[in-house]
């Protein structure tokens, strides 16, 4: 059923990609690793627009705000850093007392949130900034900033209307947290390991987790209901949901004792399909010579792209036969 086309290759990384993010039209994708630096791209040929530096450690997290405006990045430099997208020039930075995580913008563009990790003996801390009072990021002011002391936050994003984010934990845990008043709305442990992504269809109405305990599942975003399972022997490092059919896709790897052992000519780690109705697999595309961490479906649903442990981002343009693709119950 997927026999794609050849894979635009972008190399603007020297190390390992750890998230791709589409602005909301699609023609743009951005790309961060565990390199400093931070890469534009337009999707539809590959072209590298150009980069926004400062950051002096990996970068673990992008977003763009929906009208393209502005660009987030979270690092490992213990700082998060808000972006002119078309100019390049940082526009505002907030240092943090460990690495930030995850990070994003609201629906309307106007509040930012980021998390922080759980190291050199800081909590792991949820921060929400409101962009049109900037005294708050001028004086490192966030209108709202809830500790996990529990388990931290591993993966996170805004929910429906920006009423609420959700929050995976390195325990499994989900949970929702007011952008209003801070509390915890919900809690699930759907999961046995760390969830690693977590992405919301096209509507906000669901979102599909990944997990470290090999399978990706799919929620309702409001209940947190735990609606479908995607089961695969490796850990799920990154799943994303197609905008115009029922179809998800997982990025993973091997475990490392097992890589060897493969054939290192041919890229071995292959994004997996799954068929959301019947939580089967129809599908694989290889390419990637090491773990696949992050995957992104373009908005038109007509091309994902996939970034690697292996330091590449490889954008596929689905063939005429994938969208004729029936799948037989």
């Amino acid at each position: 059923a997927l026999s794609p086309q050849k894979p635009i290759l972008l190399q603007g990384h020297e190390r390992s990609i750890t998230q791709l993010k589409y602005n909301r039209e699609g023609d743009l994708l951005f790309t961060v690793a565990k390199d400093p630096i931070v890469n534009v791209w337009y999707s539809v040929n590959g072209e590298r627009l150009g980069t926004y530096n400062g950051h002096t450690g990996a970068v673990w997290c992008v977003d763009a705000d929906w009208d393209t405006r502005h660009v987030l990045t979270g690092s490992a430099d213990n700082s998060c850093r808000l972006w002119d997208c078309e100019t390049g020039k940082q526009l505002a930075l907030v240092k943090t007392s460990s690495a930030v995580r995850t990070c994003g913008f609201d629906f309307g563009g106007n509040i930012i949130m980021f998390s922080t990790d759980k190291q050199m003996g800081y909590q792991c801390f949820v921060s929400f900034f409101d962009l049109r009072d900037s005294s708050q990021i001028e004086n490192d002011e966030p209108y709202m900033k809830i500790p996990c002391s529990e388990s931290k936050i591993t993966s996170a994003v805004w929910g429906p209307l920006g009423e609420f984010i959700i929050a995976g934990h390195e325990n499994g845990e989900l949970n929702q947290f007011s952008a209003k008043s801070g509390e915890q709305l919900t809690n699930v442990k759907e999961h046995t390991k760390q969830i690693n992504d977590i992405q919301t269809s096209r509507d906000m109405t669901m979102f599909i987790t990944a997990s470290k305990d090999n399978t990706a599942k799919l929620f309702d975003s409001t209940t947190l209901d735990h609606l479908k399972t995607f089961r695969t022997e490796r850990p799920v490092n990154s799943a994303a949901l197609s905008p115009i059919f029922d179809h998800v896709v997982l990025g993973g790897g091997q475990e490392a004792m097992d890589v060897t052992t493969t054939s290192t000519r041919i890229g071995k780690f292959e994004a997996r399909f799954f068929h959301l109705g019947v939580e089967e697999e129809f599908g694989r595309i290889k390419g990637h010579f090491g773990p696949i961490n992050s995957v992104a479906f373009h908005p038109d649903g007509k091309s994902y792209s996939s970034g690697g442990e292996d330091g590449y981002v490889r954008i596929h343009y689905f063939d005429p036969q994938y969208f004729e693709f029936e799948f037989e119950v």
